[in-house]
């Protein structure tokens, strides 16, 4: 159980600095999320201006395994290494922090190694049997090293997470997705050209759309490999504060390497399970819509378009925000570890209700923003395309921002106070309601592509309520429910009438689309800070705790709003 007691006064700045820290490091993890979001959903707009929805639907399909195949072999290895770093450095075991770090190494390249054998060697089995797209193994193939270089890269941005410093993963993030936005928009360029010959020869269509699936493929392994550098570069002239720290350890234990690699593999297995009982759903989608349409007498070019709009643009635009409460889910893990190493409840409940508050002010005007402005955002966004499917996604499943950003940091909460079981089952339970609720929606009410986004909405309800009840369990934590929930939420009704006004109002002057939404998203996101302010929902010591804090308070303060 917990222990309760404070061992002094210095102990408790010390704790105060460090929830703050973790907010801050959390803040800077969050704005390279968001920077790499827009990135992504930018260069993915030229890209699926080249492959078109059909070849958008390849590429995002190959992406849908490839996401399994990288959570099973390496996704997990951030959250594993930050949380065994981040306990040993709690408690001054520098040489055994570093330990960790070289048995995680190997672990990488033996399941790196692996993965990337399992997609190259099985690309044509997923393409033919799971998904129904033979032409997605030319994407699939191309995806295969990647998975090998993100393992080593997952391994030491663990390491600098477990440090308690997001810095180097922030900036490799930004620097990895730059390098993949123009290598892969060239890259699908360049083999879409020539696919469009292999077409003439073969007398098909298709080899365009795979070949450039494939080409904006090859942008994740080169932008992998040039982060996995950048760090290493990092890493490398980090050696002697390692060595600084090693001299300095006065632990009397020394864990052997065969000790740490137990600990790992027990550590990385629960989160491994339910990572991709989590993430899996997208794979199972994929492949129960493309068998199911299929039965019902969809060709495969229609399949591949429709799920194209689907995962290569509703689940880009709504991934966005989610990126923030992934990136505050990061920083939490090894900030948790730590207060469980220390028995510090009282820091642990702080700082669960912290990051659950600041993910939903984020996500529930982000949620109405998203649907109130649908049609202005698709078609400013995806102007050369045809844009009523992905509107009516939008206004009917952006709900799932909120649900998703909610289910993502209850997730980081249970693998950080040491439950990992717990968001294994409960995705466990979620995805067999969702497999279930899908095939109704699919086969007996017919919805088609319609049903995979209800399902899914649903699944991310389900995770959230099921977390909920088990952080309240173990915790013995009460969700705050007005400050988090509700302000926001009638903030960000009261911030979508005036988005929508606005946008009305100046496209009706303007006739510029353009400008609509800029002064829409301008006029948002200054009446949400207000209401946020004035109604109390966010205080002058939390504002100071986030990085521009201070500046942001001097404003308040000049037009009385603190």
């Amino acid at each position: 159980m917990w222990n309760f007691m404070e061992n002094n006064s210095t102990r408790k700045n010390i704790k105060k600095k460090g929830a703050s820290n973790f907010l801050i490091q959390g803040t800077i993890l969050a704005v390279a999320g968001i920077v790499v979001r827009i990135i992504g959903m930018f260069y993915r707009i030229p890209l699926a201006s080249i492959l078109g929805d059909e070849g958008n639907g390849y590429y995002s399909s190959a992406f849908s395994i490839y996401s399994i195949l990288l959570i099973v072999s390496s996704y997990s290895l951030p959250t594993a290494v930050s949380k065994m770093v981040a306990t040993r450095i709690a408690k001054k075991e520098y040489v055994n922090s570093f330990r960790v770090l070289k048995v995680s190494m190997f672990y990488g390249t033996v399941v790196g190694g692996l993965g990337a054998a399992v997609l190259w060697f099985g690309a044509d089995v997923f393409a033919n049997q799971f998904l129904k797209m033979p032409y997605t193994s030319y994407a699939l193939k191309t995806l295969a090293p990647t998975i090998w270089i993100i393992a080593y890269l997952g391994v030491i941005r663990g390491y600098f997470q477990g440090l308690g410093t997001m810095l180097p993963t922030a900036i490799s993030q930004v620097f990895e997705q730059i390098v993949n936005a123009a290598v892969s928009i060239y890259a699908a360029a360049k083999l879409f050209e020539a696919g469009l010959k292999s077409n003439i020869l073969h007398g098909a269509t298709e080899y365009s759309y795979a070949f450039g699936a494939a080409g904006g493929t090859i942008g994740t392994g080169v932008g992998a490999f040039a982060a996995l550098l950048f760090l290493a570069f990092i890493l490398f002239n980090y050696r002697p504060v390692i060595k600084k720290q090693a001299r300095r350890d006065r632990s009397r234990y020394r864990e052997t390497y065969e000790s740490i690699s137990k600990i790992l593999i027990l550590t990385v297995f629960p989160i491994v399970l339910s990572s991709v009982a989590y993430n899996i759903s997208i794979v199972i989608d994929n492949s129960i819509y493309g068998i199911g349409m299929s039965a019902l007498g969809m060709d495969a070019s229609e399949i591949a378009s429709n799920w194209g709009v689907y995962s290569g643009k509703y689940r880009l635009l709504f991934n966005i925000p989610v990126a923030i409460a992934n990136s505050l889910a990061s920083a939490l893990i090894p900030s948790l570890s730590q207060a469980v190493a220390e028995r510090n409840r009282g820091q642990i409940v702080r700082k669960v209700s912290m990051v659950i508050r600041f993910s939903m002010i984020i996500s529930i005007p982000s949620t109405i923003g998203l649907t109130v402005l649908a049609a202005p955002i698709c078609n400013l966004l995806f102007a050369k395309s045809d844009n009523t499917a992905l509107i009516s996604m939008m206004v009917y499943g952006s709900s799932a921002v909120a649900f998703f950003s909610l289910s993502t940091v209850t997730n980081a909460v249970l693998q950080g106070i040491n439950h990992m079981k717990t968001p294994l089952k409960n995705a466990v339970i979620s995805l067999i309601l969702h497999v279930g609720i899908l095939c109704v929606m699919l086969f007996v009410f017919k919805m088609g592509i319609y049903g995979v986004l209800y399902s899914n909405v649903l699944f991310a309800i389900t995770m959230c309520i099921f977390n909920g009840l088990a952080i309240g369990k173990y915790l013995r934590y009460r969700q705050e429910v007005i400050k988090t929930f509700l302000l926001p939420l009638f903030a960000s009704a009261v911030m979508g009438a005036a988005a929508y006004g606005i946008y009305v109002l100046i496209h009706l002057i303007s006739k510029s689309n353009f400008l609509g939404v800029i002064a829409a998203i301008i006029i948002a996101m200054a009446v949400y800070g207000v209401l946020l302010l004035k109604l109390r929902c966010i205080d002058e010591k939390e504002l100071n705790s986030l990085p521009g804090g201070r500046r942001i308070v001097d404003i308040a303060r000049k037009f009385h709003l603190l």
